[in-house]
């Protein structure tokens, strides 16, 4: 009886904490949907108890972390298969500013005042709201905003250029030490490196404290706190 007990007072207090949760509203979250959240604090709370309380029987907790482990696998689980089931326990994104027009309403029930929102939205990048065509408060709490055309930023595409995809960088040293591995994997090897070490006259590795290859073989370097030092790149 004992185990059950605990079963369904983990069950019960995760309910619980997730309409409380709720309430309290999406800014209380950053990345983590809501059960995510509750679980995380949960679980947490848990075995720190299980680490203090001498007089606590040590299965117990277990047990409950174990029931909590469970509900965020149950819930991760119907979410995939259930679209009501997903809305009702991760939520549904919400529009604050649609076709530049801010909605009131929803400006309230994302739990956000305007200076919380107008925040996020100077966090975003725009320090005008008029500069906004939408704004989305995603389920994790964040805000997606699309600007206006007249304000948003030229792409490649918009002026018809072709330039070279890019690829990843290497860090071929740090801390002064070589990365042999990653060295060995952008096709170079230590003389290469050393050449063009010499070539920014750096001649001794332990002063470099981070040296960067792209995949076209520029090599950027960082010296280690020498007043003066010079960062660049060598063909």
């Amino acid at each position: 009886m004992d185990i059950l007990e605990i079963i369904l007072r983990a069950f019960f207090s995760a309910l619980v904490l997730f309409i409380f949760t709720k309430i309290m509203g999406k800014k209380q979250i950053s990345q983590l949907n809501f059960f995510d959240y509750v679980l995380g604090i949960t679980i947490g709370s848990i075995a720190a108890e299980m680490a203090f309380d001498r007089e606590l029987p040590f299965h117990y907790p277990i047990i409950a972390m174990g029931v909590y482990t469970l509900c965020e696998v149950a819930i991760s689980f119907f979410s995939n298969k259930s679209l009501r089931f997903r809305h009702l326990f991760i939520g549904t994104p919400l529009v604050i500013v649609e076709e530049g027009r801010l909605i009131e309403k929803n400006l309230k029930k994302s739990r956000l005042d305007m200076n919380e929102f107008l925040a996020q939205v100077r966090k975003a990048g725009y320090f005008n709201l008029s500069d906004v065509y939408y704004a989305v408060q995603e389920t994790s709490g964040s805000l997606s905003i699309i600007p206006k055309s007249s304000v948003k930023p030229a792409s490649v595409s918009d002026m018809n250029l072709v330039v070279k995809q890019e690829g990843l960088c290497a860090n071929l040293i740090i801390d002064g030490r070589i990365i042999d591995e990653n060295l060995k994997n952008s096709g170079h090897d230590e003389k290469w490196l050393m050449n063009r070490l010499k070539e920014k006259n750096i001649g001794d590795i332990s002063s470099v404290l981070l040296a960067i290859c792209d995949n076209s073989g520029s090599l950027s370097v960082y010296e280690k706190n020498i007043p003066g030092s010079k960062t660049g790149s060598i063909k």
